[in-house]
């Protein structure tokens, strides 16, 4: 009888707990492989794994590339890496950062989606911003099941709360409930089976590391007048939803996580100009001091009325930036 056979678990900060309950509740014959995409620094040691598998039913191990899925098998995204799903195996790539993240939890949903479509579930758990939410809307393009951990029951309910905004979500439940519901759901007849958009194997294929360029990013996004702020680059307008942006190189973003890295940015932008006017005005008040030793009154008042300019500019932008 077919089955579901792929579970993919992704999260961000007040998650780790909930991964734990979800994996205490999994049974040791449980049919399906379980992958897990945690947002961890890149000089994050790598622990999740072994507290997985001394706490949990199941064996756990750091997912390592190329690797067969086994059944009833806990594999968990490694620090710096992206883990997609190729077929029957595990794969790792150092693709560009999505959403600031790698590992990011869009890429997973989307490969479990393109390689096992309806026999695939994707459970997003607590988190800022919204990594997941395309992945799990695009995992649904494929057939699978979606579930999110309900937001008021998350420590962080802003991932799972804007996966709800992003797509028909099939399923939300709190943490003491996912569990039992991902076992249910594993052992469910699955649907029918949909055709990928070819968009969202592109995407997967640029997680793992696949040279991305601008007629590569052509074809699935159109340019817009912003910039990349990772590399500057211009981005582009992804044509599925909900609202993303990538750029030539392929650095993604949904576009609450561009806002949010914009925002550094305009302050960073208000921080160097009241430094540059600041240096202005003490330029020009030793301007006028020069040219009144010297005796040269008329070039004096010039300076000291350039200086008053830069004062008052100095105020605009100050009140600009505690207005924000």
């Amino acid at each position: 009888m077919a089955k579901r056979e792929i579970i993919a678990i992704g999260g961000s900060a007040g998650s780790i707990e909930v991964i734990r309950r979800i994996c205490l509740a999994l049974p040791t014959d449980l049919e399906a492989s379980v992958l897990i995409a945690v947002h961890v620094g890149a000089s994050d040691r790598d622990l999740l794994a072994a507290i997985l598998d001394s706490g949990g039913p199941l064996p756990a191990s750091t997912a390592l590339d190329g690797e067969p899925l086994q059944e009833a098998h806990v594999y968990v995204a490694p620090p710096d890496h992206h883990l997609v799903i190729d077929g029957h195996f595990a794969r790792l790539g150092r693709g560009p950062r999505e959403n600031m993240a790698r590992p990011a939890i869009d890429p997973l949903f989307r490969s479990a989606g393109i390689s096992a479509g309806p026999r695939a579930i994707g459970v997003l758990l607590s988190g800022l911003l919204n990594d997941g939410a395309s992945g799990l809307a695009d995992l649904k393009r494929c057939g699978g099941v979606t579930v999110v951990q309900s937001p008021l029951d998350a420590v962080q309910g802003e991932m799972p709360r804007t996966a709800l905004l992003a797509s028909d979500i099939d399923y939300r439940a709190p943490a003491r409930d996912l569990g039992e519901l991902v076992v249910r759901l594993a052992r469910e007849e699955p649907g029918p089976a949909l055709t990928p958009p070819e968009s969202v194997a592109l995407e997967v294929a640029i997680a793992l590391g696949r040279p991305s360029d601008t007629p590569t990013i052509a074809g699935i996004a159109d340019p817009v007048p912003l910039a990349c702020p990772a590399c500057g680059g211009t981005l582009s307008q992804v044509r599925r939803s909900p609202l993303r942006f990538r750029c030539q190189v392929g650095h993604g973003y949904t576009a609450e996580a561009l806002a949010h890295e914009q925002e550094g940015s305009v302050d960073e932008a208000f921080r160097i100009a009241l430094r540059v006017i600041g240096e202005r005005v003490v330029l020009m008040e030793k301007m006028t001091l020069d040219a009144l030793q010297a005796g040269r009154a008329t070039a004096a008042a010039g300076f000291e009325q350039r200086s008053q300019e830069y004062r008052r500019s100095a105020a605009v932008v100050m009140e600009a930036a505690l207005k924000r």
